[in-house]
């Protein structure tokens, strides 16, 4: 009997033994960090190892630099390189000091009140997105933005996909919040934007991409501006990274998007100037856009229509017409990126070319007096751009013949060189963010110059190309006989509440 007893309590003791140590296995793996956890740490930390690495070895080498400095200066070509090189470096720090001034001064706009709020039509452009369209318009009808001022149009340009089945599906769950238009062809993003317009109700246009979602507040803080100054034509919003865990192209891409949104847009919005509207999330006054619609549906580019920068390109003509541009940090957009590398070539492509061609066409009249205040922010930013633009082939070769002439000392120097500039990447995303990932800006300036640094070389030279490059033309051509179909015109709260009729003559060209 005892002998029973002691083996029911040795067993009883067992068990209770071997749930406490599952429990404690499991709290101690829960405790420590996953594997994707472990590597960001290791990346991080090599990071950190290879930029001491770097520093350490320029002081050590820096009487060898200083030896082929002197080498250079010998050289008949070396002593206008090194003036020229000297020039741009006091060119870059001037204007990274006016840049910062102005970014120290610059605060978004405060939210206005709900009842001093402008209508607003979101037009959200798709092809061959899918089931993302469905979650961005799920993520703009939670808008905290007034129902009876808000209008919602998806727009499927011809897409080859389900697209148009996701479109349905979110018209048929959010009913009259969203009006679905599925236009029979492919014809590119501007055109599909324009048929949104055409649709449009409200006094305010605002794009999304459809790869994009935003909070609820973001549309609410987009419009502010325009409420409290009707000076402003068009509102840029505030891009980060949706698809920040698919890999480390993506996170560094989000360190680029702050930098690039938070200090450059930033310090342009204080000389009321932003040079572009990211399609991602932008605001246009209509009274702005629609005496420029026809001119900006078609733009060409060497006798070609223009299918690329369309954001760039509405941009320029808001500035012309004498409108503000403004940059709302507070309305916050995310939107995917390219995970692998040849995705991002394409869109670092179609991004320069735009940047390029648009740049042309905005110093047709930014040295003009077309408007009353001052253009001396203007025209700063497009000197800026325009040295840039030009000098970035120049500097292309002439490091890589000077690293190929001295391996070790322009090497290095041009290593100290991606540590200054990803440095203050890094300072304006901890400023914004506060954590580690601002170390990926090291990271990714070296990604720029072994892997990107020629695209801005190949831009220049293939500007005339006006390919999308990341979207799939595979939709059928139209024909005499193809008409728009399967529409829903839903307007809740809008002046009528009638359906409006669809405007066969502006979709001539669709």
């Amino acid at each position: 009997m005892s002998v029973s007893l002691n083996n029911v309590q040795v067993s009883s003791v067992l068990s209770h033994f071997t749930v406490n140590f599952r429990q404690y296995i499991n709290s101690l793996s829960k405790a420590l960090p996953s594997k994707e956890k472990q590597l960001d740490i290791i990346i991080k930390l090599l990071i950190c190892a290879a930029i001491a690495g770097i520093i350490a070895a320029d002081i050590i080498y820096l009487e060898h630099l200083g030896e082929v400095r002197e080498e250079l200066m010998e050289i008949s070509y070396g002593l206008a390189f090194m003036l020229f090189a000297l020039f741009f470096l006091s060119i870059s720090i001037l204007e990274l000091i006016w840049r910062s001034c102005l970014v120290w001064k610059y605060r978004p706009v405060s939210p206005c009140s709900h009842n001093k709020l402008l209508s607003c039509s979101v037009v959200v452009p798709a092809f061959n997105e899918g089931r993302q369209v469905y979650m961005t318009l799920k993520s703009l009808a939670a808008s905290n933005y007034p129902s009876g001022k808000l209008q919602i149009i998806a727009v499927d340009d011809g897409s080859s996909d389900d697209t148009w089945d996701w479109i349905c599906k979110a018209k048929q769950e959010l009913g009259r919040k969203v009006t679905a238009l599925k236009l029979p062809c492919n014809k590119g993003k501007r055109h599909a934007l324009y048929a949104g317009f055409q649709q449009s109700r409200g006094e305010v246009f605002v794009t999304v991409d459809s790869d994009s979602e935003v909070k609820p507040d973001t549309i609410h803080n987009l419009i502010s501006p325009m409420v409290n100054n009707s000076r402003v034509g068009a509102v840029s919003g505030n891009i980060r990274v949706l698809n920040h865990d698919k890999g480390i192209i993506p996170r560094m891409l989000d360190v680029l998007f702050v930098f690039s949104f938070d200090f450059m847009r930033a310090s342009q919005s204080m000389v009321n100037m932003v040079m572009c509207t990211p399609g991602a999330l932008a605001a246009y006054r209509k009274d702005a856009v629609m005496p420029v619609l026809q001119e900006w549906l078609n733009q060409t580019f060497f006798g070609k229509p223009s299918n690329i920068g369309e954001d760039r390109a509405i941009t320029n003509l808001i500035i012309r017409e004498g409108y503000d541009v403004l940059y709302q940090q507070n309305a916050v957009a995310y939107t995917n990126v390219p995970t692998g590398y040849a995705g991002l070539c394409k869109m670092f492509l179609r991004w320069a070319r735009s940047h390029i061609r648009e740049s042309i066409a905005m110093s047709r009249f930014a040295f003009k007096k077309f408007r009353n205040d001052s253009l001396a922010g203007l025209r700063i930013n497009l000197i800026l751009h325009w040295l840039g633009i030009i000098l970035s082939p120049f500097f292309l070769f002439a490091t890589i013949a000077c690293i190929y002439w001295q391996p070790l000392g322009f090497g290095l120097c041009v290593m100290v060189g991606i540590i200054i500039t990803s440095t203050v990447t890094g300072i304006v995303y901890t400023k914004r963010c506060g954590n580690s990932d601002a170390l990926l800006s090291y990271l990714y300036g070296l990604f720029v110059f072994v892997s990107l640094s020629w695209i801005s070389t190949y831009s220049l030279a293939t500007m005339h190309h006006s390919g999308w490059l990341t979207r799939s033309n595979t939709a059928k051509k139209e024909t005499s006989s193809t008409i728009l179909h399967r529409f829903y015109y839903d307007f809740d709260g809008f002046d009528s509440g009638k359906e409006l009729p669809l405007q066969r003559s502006s979709h001539a060209n669709l």
